[in-house]
């Protein structure tokens, strides 16, 4: 009888590991694989090297490799759409922007549903957009600048990248929030913005500060205002659009987060959550993101699902209110 037992448990305990380790197996496999962290940018700008910064202190904290696959063109289109189509496994991420909530209003029709087709995980940051002015101009200030157009209707001219983006929504929103009337000019890139305001095309321009600093440590272009909700680091002495032109409330700022294909797993989603706080909590972390002029800040998933759904809701107004047509 002892021995027949015997039998039976060491039989049982064998089928039992046996069930096991396919589990196992694929468990391991998963948390050993690369992931790769799908960019809608190209390589060099802000949102690229903050992927690349954070997703090398992920790997560090998972023990994989993050894979950075940079796949710019049509407003984030073709990133989200790779995303939203991959695997739920947590093996494919897509760096999401408010160029992604941009996208939800700017197009008539998207291949993937914002709000439902990805699972968010954390946001990773945020980073000023500045209004700036030529150093020789006579506008000293934002307030100067917002006397002058009042003063003469139509006669500035604001710059900014291409209709849609976020800082010319970001324009149309400070010129109806300031009651001012001023041509919202687009230009197809940065260098052709800052080109139109040292050469006295334009009057000022709305930009992300980051590949401003440049000229504005240079003395070619002068910082009028930040347009986040606080002063930026960089430029301690430069008010926020809040306080320049005494817009209450006035908060515009790019942002960058993480989100995987809906359906993950939230296991999954949480352990990536977790890799998130621990990167960016690294001062070694902190100081590269401070040298691209990124402010860190992680969230859960549901404050990242909330500032999606409003960031939605707001641009999709301000699109409205400016009369773009859907594209």
């Amino acid at each position: 009888m002892r021995t027949t037992r015997r039998s039976f448990l060491l039989s049982s305990a064998a089928i039992g590991f046996a069930a096991a380790r396919p589990l196992a197996a694929y468990a391991d496999s998963r948390d050993t694989q690369p992931i790769r962290l799908v960019v809608p940018f190209g390589a060099g700008g802000v949102a690229d090297l903050t992927a690349r910064v954070v997703g090398k202190a992920m790997a560090s904290q998972l023990g994989q490799s993050v894979v950075v696959d940079n796949r710019p063109g049509a407003g984030g289109v073709v990133a989200g759409t790779l995303v939203a189509s991959a695997a739920p496994d947590g093996l494919t991420l897509l760096l999401m922007s408010n160029g992604t909530a941009v996208s939800d209003s700017l197009f008539q029709r998207l291949p993937f549903d914002t709000r439902k087709d990805f699972a968010p995980i954390s946001l990773l940051g945020y980073f000023d957009i500045a209004i700036v002015v030529p150093e020789a101009s006579p506008l000293r200030s934002l307030a100067e600048l917002v006397a002058a157009a009042k003063t003469r209707p139509g006669g500035l001219n604001i710059g900014t990248v291409n209709i849609g983006s976020t800082q010319n929504l970001a324009a149309e929103l400070f010129k109806s929030r300031a009651g001012i009337d001023v041509q919202v000019v687009p230009f197809n890139g940065t260098p052709a913005v800052v080109t139109a305001l040292r050469s006295g095309q334009i009057d000022a321009g709305v930009e992300i500060l980051s590949p401003l600093m440049p000229q504005i440590s240079g003395q070619a272009l002068r910082a009028l205002a930040v347009m986040g909700e606080g002063r930026n680091p960089a430029l301690p002495a430069v008010p926020t659009v809040a306080e320049g032109a005494g817009l209450k409330g006035f908060d515009v700022r790019s942002w960058n987060a993480l989100a995987a294909p809906s359906k993950t797993p939230r296991e999954r989603v949480d352990r990536l959550n977790r890799a998130v706080r621990a990167a960016l909590a690294s001062p070694e972390v902190k100081q590269q993101l401070a040298t691209l002029n990124v402010q860190p800040r992680a969230s859960s998933p549901e404050e990242l699902a909330m500032l999606l759904d409003n960031e939605i809701r707001r641009w999709g107004d301000v699109i409205a209110a400016a009369r773009i047509p859907r594209q």
